[in-house]
């Protein structure tokens, strides 16, 4: 070969440079062309509530859940694995309405619970539930719907099966949401599911179809007496307010009785306090004026005529003055 290119010509050394040269630009171009291409394999963009598990040869190297443009390693060398983490996830358990013919048996069976006094009630609820570990939501457990469905009714049931049937029916239905809400994440993290449990309501409970008029008694008797006991309760709420009003006006007439009383006492005992002051400087002056003022008290009707012993001779007297008074 190296004789055949010496026994070529210059112009034909030149043209074939010139192919070879070419022919590796064209190469490192289409090379470059595929590394591109492959490069831009590890662009993608999330939306708005999802996120990203990366693996690296299998291995979980990261999650991203920023929304926006985003760059990895392009497949095969990390692999990524998108999931919509913020979504609210919903399972229906039970049925809605009234148990009849047409009730399919498996949701029957579904909302079929015992209660702590051995009674049966049918109870319809609703689980709500975002996923927070993407990762473990989708590695650790193989069917996360199916997991979040069998640990409910799992969670349901034991706490149905702690509760009296009226607890079930009326009195505790929020408790009994609370405490399964709260069970059912328990149960979900003992498997490391990465699931949060937004709420867990109820949505139907009621009776067996055969002893409902027999429980609808009972909840109308129920009712009766709870609304007798409203009524007493507002009958009292009624008479308290008043019973007190008048204690606390009988409390301050009291109270102003005893004052009036102390005040006037005092006051008399200053007089006599005053009066006998009086006495010690003039006892004759002191005991006359008091025997002139007690009969004015005791006679208010009868006009007094006061004469000085032995300063003159008594008169007749004539009320003269009374009578022209008297005259119209």
């Amino acid at each position: 070969m190296a004789s055949d290119e010496e026994n070529l010509s210059a112009d034909e050394k030149v043209r074939r440079s010139v192919s070879r040269t070419l022919g590796n630009a064209v190469f490192l171009l289409v090379v470059v062309a595929l590394l591109g291409g492959w490069a831009g394999l590890g662009f993608y963009t999330l939306q708005p509530g999802q996120a990203s598990v990366l693996l690296r040869f299998g291995r979980h190297v990261g999650t991203i859940e920023q929304a926006g443009w985003h760059w990895t390693l392009p497949p095969p060398l990390v692999v990524r694995v998108v999931l919509n983490a913020s979504e609210l996830r919903n399972e229906d358990f039970g049925f809605r309405g009234r148990e009849d013919a047409e009730t399919p048996r498996d949701k029957l069976l579904e909302a079929t619970m015992q209660t702590s006094d051995n009674n049966i009630v049918r109870v319809g609820f609703a689980v709500q539930y975002r996923i927070k570990d993407p990762f473990a939501a989708r590695f650790r457990v193989a069917h996360p719907q199916e997991v979040v469905r069998d640990a409910a009714q799992a969670a349901m049931r034991e706490v149905v099966g702690r509760e009296t049937v009226d607890g079930v029916l009326r009195e505790r239905r929020a408790a009994v949401s609370a405490e399964a809400a709260s069970l059912l994440q328990q149960i979900l993290d003992s498997y490391d599911a990465g699931i949060d449990v937004d709420k867990v309501q109820l949505q139907d409970v009621q009776p067996p179809a055969p002893v409902r008029g027999s429980f609808e008694d009972v909840v109308a008797a129920t009712q009766d007496a709870s609304r007798v006991v409203n009524e007493a309760e507002g009958y009292r709420n009624e008479l308290i307010p008043d019973a007190r009003g008048e204690a606390a006006e009988r409390l301050q007439a009291a109270y102003g009785y005893r004052d009036a009383k102390i005040a006037e006492s005092t006051g008399e005992a200053e007089r006599f306090r005053a009066i006998a002051a009086e006495y010690v400087k003039a006892p004759e002056v002191t005991e006359k004026r008091l025997y002139l003022e007690t009969m004015e008290s005791i006679l208010p009707e009868v006009e007094t005529v006061i004469i000085e012993p032995g300063t003159a001779q008594v008169l007749p007297y004539l009320p003269l003055g009374r009578n022209q008074r008297r005259t119209p």
